[in-house]
């Protein structure tokens, strides 16, 4: 995956937007993730370093954190196989930074999380 397709400039704009609108509590704009293994990575914020992260980071210990993490680090990264660091082309989502932490600390990971939304957001859903 080149540079354009890890962080495309639509979403590393929308990141920087993030970073100088003043919100603490964004919406997550990209996810990365390991093909071969349980870490995932939420980014809110891009800082003008051009490099520096903000998000939720889950490297697969059970107990996903908010803080910073380096878009260089996770490029080099070379996992068995051949394989990369990947970003999540269908990524979207309604709940802002917080409600994913709240939900990755309860289920243990960043993917214990998407279970706990989604079925947030089912359950919304059936009671309009």
């Amino acid at each position: 995956m080149n540079c354009d397709d890890f962080l495309p400039a639509e979403l590393e704009d929308e990141l920087r937007a993030n970073a100088h609108n003043g919100s603490d509590d964004p919406l997550p704009v990209v996810k990365f993730f390991n093909p071969a293994g349980a870490s995932a990575w939420l980014a809110t914020e891009l800082a003008d370093d051009g490099d520096t992260f903000f998000g939720l980071a889950d490297l697969g210990f059970g107990c996903p954190e908010l803080g910073t993490f380096s878009l260089a680090e996770l490029q080099a990264l070379r996992l068995p196989f051949g394989l990369t660091i990947e970003r999540d082309l269908y990524f979207k989502t309604g709940f802002r930074i917080s409600a994913w932490a709240t939900a990755a600390r309860a289920g243990g990971s960043i993917a214990a999380a998407e279970q706990i939304l989604a079925a947030a957001a089912r359950a919304k859903r059936e009671d309009e």
